[in-house]
């Protein structure tokens, strides 16, 4: 079995101060754990502080970058590229995040363009994928999470795809409350994991690439979620900014 992933998301949440406190909180109620993977994925003023409060003493717990550029340096105020995020202590970047889609419009082919810059700079992408409510009730769910999966992978070769991420997280259940139930998530896992064969030409490589889901996951939920067929973690946006339910969730 893979090991189950926990990627947390904070967003625009928690500056270099509360990012020290928050550690201080979340490490020692975090045991030493090799049978899962952690991610923590502060907004880009925290992410070195998040480096060094972990420091190496707990390689167990990795840290992400929110977003990356698609070009290497330039006149680009206030982007960051995927060399800067990898000197920082960045291992892992989000790519597609449904709030760079739709809040700032970033297109599909800048996923395909993110993907290539973060494995050529050491960086694990999670590419996001997921479905707005018009979408799920005109029926283009599947559509459209495998028009956004096949944008993230087209210039990743095929002996790449067992190390990215990808993480469905279907808009409409984004801070909402609401979230796909166990049996939606796995249905949706499998669509992509059966894509992930037919681009890398590879059922084991498709059986290695861990599958998150996202949106309204807390506590109370994460473990039906983790229980369901396909569902290889779990990525978290508001129940991750609390230590003591992120430290519940991580040790589900």
């Amino acid at each position: 079995m893979k090991r189950p992933v926990f990627a947390a998301n904070w967003k625009m949440n928690v500056g270099p101060t509360e990012a020290r406190a928050y550690l201080k909180k979340f490490l020692p109620r975090f045991n030493r754990s090799t049978d899962r993977t952690v991610i923590l994925i502060p907004p880009a003023i925290s992410l070195t502080t998040v480096v060094d409060e972990i420091g190496s003493r707990r390689k167990d717990v990795l840290v992400g970058a929110q977003n990356i550029h698609t070009e290497e340096k330039g006149a680009f105020t206030g982007e960051m590229s995927a060399a800067m995020a990898r000197d920082a202590g960045a291992r892992a970047v989000l790519v597609g995040h449904s709030e760079r889609r739709h809040v700032f419009g970033e297109p599909d082919a800048a996923t395909t363009v993110k993907c290539r810059v973060a494995f050529a700079n050491g960086l694990i992408p999670i590419l996001c994928v997921g479905e707005k409510l018009e979408q799920r009730e005109a029926g283009k769910t599947e559509e459209t999470v495998l028009r956004q999966l096949r944008a993230g992978l087209a210039e990743v070769e095929p002996s790449q795809m067992a190390g990215i991420l990808i993480a469905y997280e279907p808009v409409w259940a984004i801070g909402t409350g609401r979230n796909a139930t166990p049996a939606d998530a796995a249905q949706v896992h499998a669509v992509l994991r059966a894509e992930i064969a037919t681009l890398s030409g590879s059922s084991r490589t498709a059986a290695a690439v861990p599958i998150l889901y996202g949106g309204s996951v807390s506590d109370v939920n994460a473990s039906a979620l983790l229980a369901a067929e396909n569902v290889d973690g779990l990525l978290v946006g508001g129940a991750s900014l609390d230590p003591v339910k992120w430290s519940m969730i991580v040790s589900t």
